[in-house]
């Protein structure tokens, strides 16, 4: 088996967990409060990345130290409305709207980084936006409060990704991802402390939760990613992550039995169709 092969199976693993989260998160948190979960749930990936990487953060400079304060923040703001968009719509839904920032860094990435936003991409956009609409507008076209907040999840986890690959390349990357972990563990800690009442959860439901999220879809996702992505492109990599709201409709469905309509999955085939579409080559590019 080559080297490229196994990455992909792996990425593809991954992919695999980070949809199959979404009900169980939801789930976990009509037992435990959002913040209070996702402390926990930092806290245990946080404890595992440094049992495993700790020496590195001896060497780490003040330029990583600050850029990952930025970025930790985004990534917390990304979960923390995408934990609390949970209690108010479908795990399906959630997973295709957050599967949207896939879309939109392009967009962000032509305006911070000053590319030329290609017109591959903006077809994406105009397909997302129509699977968007089509996914979260009721009969009488109102957007549901928690499909508003998973949406801001989206925006919050492209600003990250724009951020990482701005600043990735002059950083150690493990570093600068266990202090990314790091902030939102302190921040998720905060809230939870000054709007919830933390407890330490006896619910065998919300402890099954962290350490799936904890371990395998934060620690262990993170490993894996930053490993098996050297062996193929950041364009192939994207383009299997964009599974990630299948897997998350295919999980709903088979855990809680979450039927979406036929208008939803039209709109979730075009919001797939777009993430895919914005991560393949354009004739822009390859006429650059």
């Amino acid at each position: 088996m080559s080297k490229k092969l196994k990455s992909d199976i792996m990425l593809v693993l991954v992919t695999i967990i980070w949809g199959s989260t979404f009900v169980i998160v939801k789930k976990a948190t009509s037992i435990l409060p959002v913040y209070n979960f996702l402390f926990l749930r930092f806290l245990i990936a946080l404890i595992v990345l440094v049992i495993m990487f700790g020496k590195r953060l001896l060497h780490i400079d003040k330029n990583t130290f600050a850029v990952s304060i930025m970025v930790g923040i985004m990534l917390f703001l990304g979960y923390a409305f995408q934990t609390l968009g949970l209690k108010y719509t479908t795990a399906s839904k959630s997973g295709f709207i957050t599967g949207f920032n896939v879309v939109l860094v392009p967009i962000l990435e032509s305006f911070f980084l000053k590319t030329k936003l290609s017109k591959t991409s903006w077809l994406s956009v105009l397909l997302a936006l129509s699977g968007l609409f089509l996914m979260t507008a009721n009969i009488d076209l109102k957007i549901n409060f928690g499909d508003f907040l998973t949406l801001l999840c989206a925006v919050s986890f492209a600003f990250q990704v724009v951020l990482i690959a701005k600043y990735a390349p002059s950083v150690d990357t493990v570093s600068f991802a266990i202090i990314q972990i790091f902030v939102v563990t302190i921040l998720s800690g905060i809230f939870s402390f000054i709007y919830e009442k933390p407890a330490i959860p006896t619910d065998k439901t919300v402890w099954f939760a962290l350490i799936l999220t904890g371990i395998f879809a934060t620690a262990f996702a993170l490993a894996v990613q930053n490993t098996m992505q050297a062996n193929t492109s950041a364009t192939h990599a994207a383009i299997i992550f964009s599974l990630e709201p299948v897997f998350s409709a295919i999980t709903a469905y088979l855990v809680s039995g979450e039927i979406m309509t036929l208008r939803s999955i039209i709109g979730g085939f075009l919001m797939l169709l777009s993430m895919i579409l914005s991560e393949m080559p354009s004739k822009d590019n390859l006429r650059a």
